[in-house]
């Protein structure tokens, strides 16, 4: 009695060994996953990186060689006798006017947006576009530092919005001298949204920065004019008086520094969004040539990784805990053997019964499928002997009126008829049980003109009954296809049949045509009534079983089922299609018999 306030301890120490190993586990497993996500992140950027300085380096020397390529021609006009005439006598109209189509022609040739000259005070006296909206020309440019900067030093740089025109461009000044003093500059005008439109091609944002960190370029259009961060004071008002950035906000675009890759790149956040920036200095120094590419890719992939690196751990933790349990299991082996054979007896008197309930329901199913398949076999093969008994009433009627009139001889051709119609019932017996087979013999050959004229005498009543005109002259008399005489007679009987019952009850000239056409080896052979079009609903689900647009015990919805099975096997397909802007065609496309494909 004394030793029982000792019995507790044993299940403390278990439960602390248990979550110094839990603890040890998560621990391992979570180094795992960093670890893996370091390295996919350190690759991935890697990765990144070396193809954005390959697009940075084209994009690069792309816009330093369109900066480049007008450099001359501010330097050009220092040639021209016309130009420097003009700065001495600026007030001359006629000089000018001619010197104003100088500018426009050299413009015009050279692909720049503008070119113009402006005089010692600052004012433009000469213009490429002197006669559009917007020129600058006779306007004070004084205040722009392009024209500053090329009167103290010779040449000038700038880019900024118009403002006369509101377009922004680069402004490249050269002063024109003349005896040691400048004369007035040339200065010409730079259109680079060519260059904007190449950069939205590339896979992530591109932008250009000045000097003041303002986007002056951008591939895209809601980062243009504003800066990396905030402007200063003294920044915001030296572009105000140079009026370089025109009535831009200068909302900051939110730019922060994150971190610095393994090359040149570094790691920054734009609007909340994470890339990698690639930077070159383009234009001499004076502007910064950036490429961004978005980091979620490469996060993903880093996230895949540690994901990945955390379940290796845990299955090789996982794998450790096996071990050690098999030890435990071994040792419990023997005193739960019986246990588990108690359990497995239960578990097999219940397979045993849920097995013999599955027998049982397909037992059920089985004999549910052979009743749908004797119902459809049923239905099918009214539907097939209905046309044929159908003929041979119709034919037995008239031979029994044309012997009481004693027209013996054409009471002799229905009787001829009737005996073909029997043989062709018979064969339809025959045939019948071979449809869900496919045919072993060689398919042989079909006339299709005479088939069709036969099936025309045999519906002769229906169609002078309904006033219906059934036209073979687009059937070629020499045309054979390959196939089964009597199943492309039930095919082309029931294509009929269904072409008459359409017309019935239509208003106007009714007539149905049978047209065939012949190309690479296949006959087309369409029959097409005037009558109304096929609802969309019903054309989508015609072949289908009963599917009819028929009144209830007109029709069961099979014949065309049939059809299509029959040509098929004959290596053909049967389609429908509405014609315009009445009336529809059903479509029988076949190979031609072998002696007309030799």
């Amino acid at each position: 009695m004394a030793d029982s306030p000792a019995q507790p301890a044993r299940p403390l120490r278990l439960n602390a060994r248990l979550a110094a190993r839990t603890a040890t586990a998560a621990l391992l497993i979570g180094l795992a996953a960093w670890a893996g996500s370091w390295l996919a992140m350190r690759q991935g950027l890697a990765a990144l990186e070396q193809v954005a300085a390959q697009r940075l380096e084209v994009a690069a020397t792309r816009l330093d060689a369109q900066l480049a390529r007008f450099d001359f021609l501010p330097s050009l006009l220092e040639t021209s006798p016309e130009v420097m005439q003009f700065f001495m006598h600026p007030g001359d109209g006629q000089r000018a006017y001619g010197v104003n189509l100088y500018l426009q022609s050299l413009n015009a040739i050279a692909g720049s947006d503008n070119l113009y000259l402006v005089d010692r005070s600052g004012t433009a006296i000469a213009a490429a576009d002197f006669a559009l909206p917007g020129t600058p020309y006779g306007r004070d440019l004084s205040y722009r530092p392009y024209v500053r900067d090329a009167l103290a030093s010779g040449r000038g740089h700038f880019y900024g919005l118009g403002v006369t025109t509101a377009r922004a461009g680069y402004y490249l000044s050269y002063a024109l001298p003349s005896q040691g003093a400048a004369l007035g500059l040339a200065t010409v005008k730079v259109d680079l949204a060519g260059m904007e439109q190449e950069w939205r091609q590339l896979p992530g944002p591109v932008l250009v920065v000045d000097e003041h960190q303002v986007a002056i370029l951008s591939s895209r259009d809601d980062w243009r004019w504003r800066p990396l961060v905030a402007l200063t004071d003294a920044a915001r008002a030296e572009a105000a008086a140079a009026r370089r950035y025109g009535p831009s906000s200068l909302a900051p675009l939110g730019w922060r520094d994150r971190a610095e890759g393994d090359g040149q790149a570094r790691r920054v956040q734009v609007d909340g969004r994470r890339w990698l920036a690639s930077t070159r200095q383009v234009h001499q120094g004076r502007w910064q040539l950036i490429l961004l590419d978005d980091e979620a890719a490469v996060r993903a992939s880093a996230r895949n990784w540690a994901f990945s690196a955390a379940l290796a751990m845990a299955l090789l933790l996982a794998a450790g805990a096996l071990l050690a349990a098999r030890r435990r299991a071994i040792r419990q082996h023997l005193a739960s053997r019986a246990a588990l054979q108690r359990a497995h007896d239960a578990l097999e008197r219940k397979v045993a019964e849920r097995t013999a309930a599955l027998q049982a329901a397909q037992d059920e199913l089985v004999h549910a499928g052979k009743l749908a398949v004797l119902g459809q076999l049923s239905a099918g093969l009214v539907h097939e002997l209905n046309q044929p008994l159908a003929a041979l009433q119709t034919v037995s009627d008239n031979a029994d009126q044309l012997i009481q009139r004693n027209r013996l001889d054409e009471a002799r051709d229905n009787l001829a008829r009737i005996g073909r119609l029997v043989g062709r019932l018979k064969r339809l017996s025959s045939q019948l049980r071979l449809f869900a087979s496919k045919p072993a013999d060689i398919l042989g050959s079909v006339e299709l003109l005479r088939l069709v004229q036969e099936l025309q005498q045999q519906l002769a009543p229906r169609l002078q009954e309904g006033g219906i005109v059934l036209s073979l002259e687009g059937l070629p008399a020499t045309l054979a296809v390959a196939g089964d005489e009597s199943r492309m007679e039930q095919v082309l009987a029931n294509l009929l049949g269904n072409a008459i019952d359409a017309l019935q009850g239509w208003p106007g000239p009714r007539r149905i045509e049978v047209v065939a056409t012949v190309a690479d080896g296949r006959a087309r052979v369409a029959i097409r009534n005037n009558g109304p079009l096929i609802a969309d609903t019903v054309l989508a689900r015609m072949f289908q079983p009963f599917i009819t647009t028929k009144p209830a015990g007109k029709g069961m919805g099979l014949g065309l089922m049939v059809s299509a099975h029959l040509v098929r096997e004959f290596g053909g397909t049967l389609s429908a299609h509405n014609l315009a802007p009445t009336g529809a065609e059903f479509v029988i496309d076949l190979p031609l018999r072998r002696a007309d494909l030799a």
